[in-house]
């Protein structure tokens, strides 16, 4: 039966509306936020450091303190609830994009480098909202309502980007190097966003989620043994990390090093930044399909998509011609879309194997994972790129994804049987049991 007009779809508690409008509002300011470093911070550090080779340095920094990040915001959700941990998250944000801005303004690198770190706890908290959009939503719309909060990030995240010139030369007219300007922007996004969660995210999603089992009876209390919900699921719950990681580590290499590889090639930051910004709308904007066929067709399959869209790109973002940008945006879009579909089902996976009870730090801990992967991703990039080239680059990340197949393959075969005891084993045991 269909929900009518104001009525939530069957299953579903009346205020996941409420709170899924709440976390799109701070997912659209919060967007313009994390395309800041995604568009510029390899090329801010680049000029500052006076290498290639070490320019993805800044995006190992913030998705290491991304990961720090994490592992904050999951426990304060988890003792304190969602609004809390992703309000001080974005805060915390905040504080770091203003720091980007002075390490430029003053010319410190070290200053520059704990900046990074610190603006990281923002993008975690961008990704985290997340599961504050499943933490209500039933199993059979759960990869719609992660997608709904995804897709909010667009607009923000897609503007963003494309205000490269006039934050630049609002950052030149103060004295400041003009790629320190969408940091600028990221200190009122991820403010903004910061404000609007502390004081509308009410009532609090993963609180009111845990409500029934708060008030359910304890496992076990009647006799009986706790039941499958009450436990963690570990093959969902390792499969769908194993997901989100991989495809985490592709894009953040590919990503990373592509403004830097137009740059060498003579194209303008206002090319590059056109082209980031293609790549951010395919990593946000197919969301609510995605969601879509995450409930319909399956995680499994949505996640086995994922890396056969990675490989293409991986193959296109190498066999572009360096001056070819509309190939290059077709690559990164690619690589958007595919890392779209491995976030979405990942997290499908990750929220269907935790109960209420454990959900926020144990989603936190998956999140720091994803986090070191985008650090490696794009340490490793930069050099990777000075000893083989970009074309290296691109290939080895495409096949690195096909990775995800055999895992999601091996997820979809049954549990091993147990094998039964040997009949005089069982009889002895039967009979130690009846002498107790």
């Amino acid at each position: 039966m269909r929900a009518r007009n104001g009525d939530s779809p069957p299953g579903e508690v009346p205020a996941q509306r409420r709170i899924l409008a709440v976390l799109v509002l701070s997912q659209v300011l919060s967007g313009a936020g994390l395309a800041a470093g995604i568009t510029v911070g390899a090329l801010l550090a680049e000029e500052m450091l006076g290498s290639t080779g070490l320019a993805g340095v800044p995006s190992a920094l913030f998705t290491a303190g991304a990961a720090i990040g994490a592992v904050g915001i999951g426990r304060i959700c988890q003792r304190w609830g969602r609004r809390p941990g992703l309000a001080l998250g974005y805060g915390v944000g905040a504080l770091g994009s203003l720091g980007v801005v002075a390490a430029a303004a003053v010319g410190s690198v070290p200053l520059l480098f704990l900046a990074l770190l610190v603006y990281g706890a923002g993008t975690s908290t961008n990704l985290m909202a997340r599961y504050a959009g499943a933490d209500l939503a039933s199993p059979a719309r759960r990869g719609r309502a992660v997608s709904t909060v995804l897709f909010a990030t667009t607009l923000g995240a897609v503007v963003g980007p494309n205000l490269v010139t006039v934050t630049g030369d609002v950052a030149h007219a103060w004295g400041i190097p003009r790629l320190a300007g969408p940091f600028l922007l990221a200190v009122v996004a991820f403010g903004s966003a910061a404000v609007v969660l502390a004081c509308l995210l009410r009532p609090d999603p993963l609180r009111l989620a845990r409500a029934p089992a708060q008030d359910a009876p304890a496992p076990g209390a009647d006799g009986g043994t706790a039941t499958a919900s009450d436990r963690p699921d570990r093959r969902g719950l390792v499969t769908g990390t194993t997901v989100m990681v991989l495809t985490q580590l592709v894009m953040i290499a590919i990503m990373t090093m592509t403004p830097v590889h137009m740059r060498a090639h003579g194209h303008s930051t206002q090319s590059a930044g056109l082209v980031i910004a293609l790549h951010v709308g395919a990593m946000f904007l197919p969301s609510p399909l995605t969601g879509l066929l995450v409930d319909r067709v399956g995680r499994r399959w949505v996640a086995g998509a994922s890396a056969v869209i990675l490989l293409g790109s991986g193959v296109l973002a190498a066999v572009a011609p360096p001056h070819a940008v509309p190939a290059l945006a077709a690559a990164l879009v690619l690589l958007g879309l595919g890392w779209n579909f491995g976030l979405v089902s990942g997290t499908a996976m990750v929220t269907d194997a935790l109960p209420p009870a454990r959900r926020a730090s144990a989603q936190g801990l998956v999140d720091v994972g994803i986090a070191i992967a985008g650090a490696a991703g794009g340490m490793s990039s930069g050099l990777v790129v000075v000893l083989g080239g970009y074309p290296v680059l691109a290939l080895a990340g495409g096949i690195l994804a096909l990775a995800i197949v055999p895992v999601i393959a091996a997820a979809a075969r049954p549990p091993a049987r147990m094998t039964p005891a040997p009949p005089d084993a069982t009889e002895r045991a039967g009979r130690t049991e009846r002498a107790r």
